[in-house]
């Protein structure tokens, strides 16, 4: 009687290689709030991560070209009061990112061109109106413009990008007949059912 004590697999002896030092992002204090979030978000310019800070929340926003060391003076994005739970990057736009918090707010930033140089402390727009904490976000994969997140009071998702100052196109209120967010299973995935009126 013969006993298989390794399973095959064709992947057995295949090995990875760990990155240098100069291609990793190092020295970065990490948030240690306890949420389900990945506390990273990418697109094709930028790496962004909520970071550690006293006072309030914040993320750091890296041009992908920046690795290495980074220097713990380094411009930050800081504007809620609590601590930074989700951040998420525009599909449409690679300097759009939107960020919730425990202070029950969702913030949109524009990152300049290149990065950030100075600590950014005034979002392109702010969303009040959650009565708890706001701990997803997500964006619209195909309409512009349009960001979901959990316990919204208002009835149109696209208010924000009515609000803001620079000249985002919006739909009208009016077109929105009904909205509801369903989190199936996972707490990280968030589906929007939204049926526009004829």
């Amino acid at each position: 009687m013969s006993r298989q004590v390794v399973r095959s697999s064709k992947f057995r002896h295949v090995f990875g290689q760990a990155v240098k030092t100069d291609q990793c992002y190092d020295d970065i204090r990490i948030s240690q709030m306890t949420w389900d979030s990945n506390f990273c978000s990418v697109n094709p310019k930028f790496v962004a991560m909520i970071v550690d800070a006293s006072g309030g929340g914040s993320f750091i926003v890296l041009p992908l070209s920046k690795s290495g060391r980074i220097d713990m003076s380094y411009p930050t994005v800081c504007g809620h009061t609590g601590p930074v739970l989700d951040i998420e990057f525009c599909p449409h736009n690679d300097n759009i990112i939107a960020s919730g918090s425990e202070d029950c707010s969702v913030m949109i930033w524009e990152i300049p061109e290149g990065g950030l140089t100075a600590p950014l402390t005034d979002p392109v727009v702010k969303l009040d109106g959650h009565s708890k904490r706001v701990g997803i976000l997500s964006w619209h994969p195909t309409a512009h413009n349009v960001l979901l997140s959990p316990l919204m009071s208002t009835t149109c998702p696209c208010t924000a990008a009515r609000r803001a100052r620079r000249g985002w196109d919006a739909c009208p209120r009016g077109v929105w007949r009904s909205t509801s967010v369903k989190s199936p299973g996972s707490t990280n995935s968030m589906r929007g059912n939204v049926s526009r009126s004829s």
